[in-house]
């Protein structure tokens, strides 16, 4: 009995992928099925980086298709094929950068900067090429958390050669004062200086930029959702209904100027005895998956309130650097496929594939 192609599709076909919440063939995912005899062969390009879901995916597929009559044989080719996605209608993607996803919160103290962090981390552990842009100015935190303390240098007296920490791209305010000089500057200078590292910066080829927002609504989240192309948003909060309050309205922010929220990660979510391994939901419990249903958007995961986070963090080598195969890291690692993931299911950006028009007069 010879095996068909319509066979191994519908095999395909009987597994919902996790991330993307259909079917691959379903996702346009599947390319080049090939059959021969009882041999079949064909290759998964999916549109978010997700190195560790790699083993677990192959596994489930070749699952589905050995169970069809007649294959004797599977091999699967995995890859990954990040492209732009559409951005606010006004403005156009960045050279040199595929996607901005912006990480905000509503209220300060929520861990914002420490996921934002992690998560451009874990999307790399994931296989992309990945930027972090700290647009906390008043309060940057990410050059400590990188690990880096020298300043940047320009090559051409006009732009900044970005920070390498840990293997990834990244800018910060912070990288040009001491760590204890105050940022006295009013909104105008800030969303100016926002704008400039993020354009003066010689960006190398990311198909994401991770941007860490200061918390709140104000100046600088609204320069971005106006000036900067951003693909997506991640809202960070914590189970507290005060932090909630907040979060809420920073979500509201994004979806009446057009960025999609990709959805909500809830930071500290319960924290577990060092000595005696008690769990205990500190700050109250399911915060953030209620607001993701009154919202309609994903709940991409919830974090430990974790001391090892926390040292980590302060000594320059977060959680998914030190260890991105730990209980942690892989915690991160999870919540950045789905937000990847969510962000892969949006439109294209197609702006770079039409010419444009020059009217001459000769």
């Amino acid at each position: 009995m010879s095996v068909t192609q319509q066979q191994v599709e519908a095999a395909i076909k009987n597994y919902i992928d996790p991330y993307l919440e259909k079917d691959l063939m379903s996702a346009n995912a599947v390319r080049d099925i090939k059959v021969d005899g009882g041999k079949v062969s064909f290759k998964v390009v999916l549109g978010f980086p997700a190195n560790g879901y790699h083993a677990k995916l192959t596994e489930e597929l070749k699952k589905q298709i050995t169970a069809v009559a007649g294959v004797t044989d599977v091999k699967i080719d995995l890859s990954s094929k990040i492209i732009p996605h559409s951005v606010q209608s006004s403005l156009k993607p960045l050279q040199n950068i595929k996607n901005i996803i912006a990480v905000a919160s509503g209220k300060g103290g929520v861990g914002k900067s420490t996921t934002a962090v992690n998560l451009a981390l874990a999307l790399k552990a994931e296989g992309a090429n990945v930027g972090i842009l700290d647009a906390d100015i008043y309060g940057p935190s990410v050059p400590r958390m990188m690990g880096i303390k020298t300043r940047p240098e320009s090559e051409d007296g006009k732009t900044l050669e970005p920070m390498i920490g840990h293997g990834m791209q990244a800018m910060s305010i912070g990288f040009m004062i001491d760590d204890e000089t105050p940022m006295i500057w009013r909104g105008p200078m800030v969303t100016q200086a926002l704008e400039q590292l993020l354009r003066d910066t010689n960006w190398k080829d990311l198909d994401y930029l991770v941007i860490d927002l200061p918390p709140g609504t104000g100046d600088v989240q609204l320069t971005l959702a106006q000036k900067v192309p951003v693909s997506g948003a991640i809202i960070v909060t914590t189970p507290q209904d005060i932090a909630l309050l907040d979060a809420r309205k920073g979500l509201k922010m994004f979806q009446k100027v057009e960025v999609p929220v990709l959805g909500i990660v809830e930071n500290m979510s319960i924290h577990i005895c060092s000595k005696c391994g008690h769990a205990e939901p500190i700050f109250g419990q399911g915060g953030g998956e209620r607001m993701s249903e009154d919202y309609d958007v994903d709940f991409l995961g919830a974090l430990p309130l974790d001391m090892s986070i926390r040292i980590s963090g302060d000594e320059g080598t977060p959680p998914v650097a030190r260890d991105p195969d730990g209980t942690v890291g892989l915690l991160y690692r999870e919540i950045a496929r789905r937000a990847a993931a969510k962000l892969a299911l949006q439109a294209k950006d197609y702006s770079t594939k039409f010419p444009n028009i020059v009217i001459q007069n000769n």
